[in-house]
């Protein structure tokens, strides 16, 4: 039985990509921050496990108790919407802790079991941001784009250790707590010069033609983790296949 750690399982794309692994077979450790009771129904193959990625610590005591793992899903990830002009230097900077220092973190913690054995795939969570240049989210962007280019030249360094390196690009999720997991609102980063450019753009967020769900990516991020085929990159989502699709 194949054992996954996924990052970010307390809701959304990796709560999602938890249950579709569990369901397959495979024996999950689902972490989060602050794990709730109930949050995942109690299964022999499942443990719930506290993990912060912006911690040494804490990825140190995660991985000991996970024990030896075939996968490694960085999800976890904080989003932030707004104009870079009035975002503070601070909240740049905590957005770039999780979504960018954490996946190094993490894949630094377990590269040297997956070498050892020439085993493992490594599958990092970024966002159909780095598909095309959108307003109003310089800042994660920027944290998402790192990730992009990270994977891409550690897929490289690993392969010659048959260790697996892939991407999952979803998009916009609406049904997800991207929009709640920052403590800062859109509202406080979107000045008055700003409010006329910005209405119409979050105008568009709140009714998306095309829209990605939680399923969409644990598929995604299921196919890519069995991926053999060299494949890098995994577009989740309708609005971000058609991204794809719109680059030619």
């Amino acid at each position: 039985m194949k054992t996954v750690l996924i990052t970010g399982c307390s809701s959304g794309y990796g709560l999602e990509t938890a249950r579709h692994f569990l369901a397959r077979g495979w024996r999950v450790i689902a972490t989060m921050r602050a794990p709730r009771p109930g949050i995942l129904p109690a299964h022999e193959h499942l443990r719930v496990l506290p993990l912060d990625v912006t911690s040494g610590p804490s990825i140190a005591a995660a991985l000991d108790a996970a024990g030896p793992l075939d996968a490694l899903v960085n999800n976890a990830g904080i989003g932030l919407v707004g104009a870079l002009e009035a975002t503070p230097l601070s909240k740049a900077r905590q957005v770039f802790e999780t979504n960018t220092l954490g996946v190094i973190a993490m894949t630094q913690a377990v590269v040297p079991g997956f070498r050892a054995r020439r085993s493992g795939v490594i599958v990092n969570v970024t966002s159909s941001v780095t598909l095309a240049p959108m307003p109003l989210t310089s800042v994660y962007t920027a944290s998402k784009m790192a990730i992009e280019g990270f994977t891409g030249s550690l897929e490289h360094e690993l392969r010659a250790f048959d260790v697996r390196v892939k991407l999952v690009e979803p998009g916009y999720g609406p049904t997800t707590r991207f929009a709640q997991n920052t403590d800062i609102r859109p509202e406080d980063v979107i000045p008055a010069p700003y409010a006329g450019f910005a209405q119409p753009i979050l105008a568009a967020f709140a009714q998306p033609a095309l829209v990605t769900t939680e399923a969409d990516v644990a598929e995604a991020v299921w196919r890519a983790a069995n991926d053999e085929s060299g494949q890098l990159r995994f577009p989740a989502g309708a609005d971000a296949l058609a991204l794809v699709a719109n680059r030619g």
